[in-house]
Parts: C-alpha cells; structure tokens; sequence
C-alpha cells in the first residue's frame, strides 16, 4: 500500500472512530489509543493531521472530555507533519489556526500545539463568483463548529445564496462529497439563526438517503444533522459558546 493510501485508510478509520463517538454508537474516541494501536504510527498521525478540528467533534457538540494523553497526540501530529505548506495555501492555513484553536481552548492548563502561521485575512472570501467561492469553502468546513469565529464564518454569513447555490448545483452534478460540506455551512448558519433561502435539513435528509463519499463525508453530515436538530446545550458544549 501506497503512503497516499495508507494515509487515507486511516483517515477514514479515525474519521468512523469520531463519529461513533459523536452519534453515541461507539465509545469516546481515544486518539492516543488509536495511534498506539495503528498499525502504522505515522500513518495514524497523519490521519489526526487531516481531520483536524473534526477529532474535536465529541467534545464540542456531545460534551465529551479531551485526555491530556489525546492533546498530545495532537501536538505529536503537528511536529511530525509541520504545516509547510500553509503560507502558500490559504487553507492549510486556516484549518490548522482552526485545529491550533480548538486544543487550547479544550485544554488551556496544558501544552498546546505550536502555533501555525498566522490565518490570511477574509481576502478572496467574496462570493461574487458563487460557484469558485464555494470550491473554496467546501474544504473549509471543519471551520464549520462551535467556539469558532472569524473571517472565514463572517464569508459564510453573507454567502448564504452562494452557499445555497453551491448545495443545488453539487447535487445535480452528483458530488455528495461537496454538498454536503456545503450543506453542513448552510446548518451552521441555520443554529445560529440566520435566514437561508434553501431548507438544509431537506439537503441533508437527502444527503444521508443517498449515501455514498465515505466516512469522512459522513461525519460531515452528522455534524451538519447535529445543527439542524438544534440539541439543548450542555457540558462542554455550553463552555465552548
């Protein structure tokens, strides 16, 4: 197996670990465990790497706690794969300010993970080109969670006809992948109350009839039918507002 394909497998191994703890059919997610456990190591901290933000999940929207054991890994996941990359692509940049965030803020009495560079500004964020706009935001939706807040969101808030658009036209073209990182915006949009001229619980519901984009997609949409269900906040989660 290739490393690409290694990388991969255990992404969306993690990714079905983060979502069973998030829809309570499998216990906590245990990142340290799964590295441990990995048959390979790096392979596994390359998977903590890609999910970013999304391996906080459970603690920001169920209430579960984040080990210090699991921050560390964390951390260990950004010194093995630094964010090279980052000033060059806006978000590599912006999904590891996301990630750097999160951990401290879930474990702000230990040793966060080095700071990345600094996020760009909301600079190419303008969605007058809806369909390039929302190419751009779809690998953003990790962004798309509680205790989150900056230029990024503030696009989304007046993109919502863009973001509208951009959730039809994937459908239509059949690119679930896309639609439902796009529909999950919309449902983060939707918890904070804002107007939407497209139902994104109708996208969604069809989203999960239709099935298909793997694990990772499918934590998106659990994520996204988390929002629209409008859950009482509690734990954790009422920390993190």
């Amino acid at each position: 197996m290739s490393s690409h394909s290694a990388f991969a497998a255990a992404a969306d191994a993690l990714a079905d670990r983060v979502l069973g703890a998030l829809d309570g059919t499998g216990g906590a997610v245990q990142l340290a465990r799964y590295v441990d456990d990995a048959p390979d190591t790096l392979a596994a901290l390359a998977a903590v790497r890609v999910l970013g933000a999304d391996a906080f999940s459970p603690c920001l929207l169920a209430g579960h706690p984040l080990p210090a054991q699991d921050a560390a890994v964390v951390t260990k996941a950004f010194d093995s794969f630094p964010a090279s990359g980052a000033l060059e692509d806006p978000t590599i940049a912006w999904r590891d300010g996301a990630t750097a965030h999160l951990l401290a803020r879930l474990t702000p009495d230990t040793p966060s993970a080095p700071a990345p560079a600094p996020p760009p500004d909301g600079t190419g964020l303008d969605p007058a080109d809806w369909r390039a706009w929302c190419v751009r935001m779809a690998p953003l939706a990790p962004l798309a969670t509680l205790a989150l807040d900056g230029p990024v969101h503030e696009a989304a808030r007046g993109g919502v006809l863009a973001l509208s658009r951009g959730v039809s036209r994937s459908i239509l073209r059949r690119d679930f992948p896309t639609a439902v990182r796009l529909v999950r915006w919309l449902a983060w949009l939707h918890h904070e109350g804002t107007p939407l001229p497209l139902d994104p619980a109708l996208a969604a519901e069809h989203m999960w009839l239709v099935g298909g984009g793997g694990p990772r997609t499918a934590l998106d949409l659990a994520i996204a039918r988390h929002f629209l269900d409008q859950r009482p906040v509690t734990g954790a989660k009422a920390e993190m507002r």
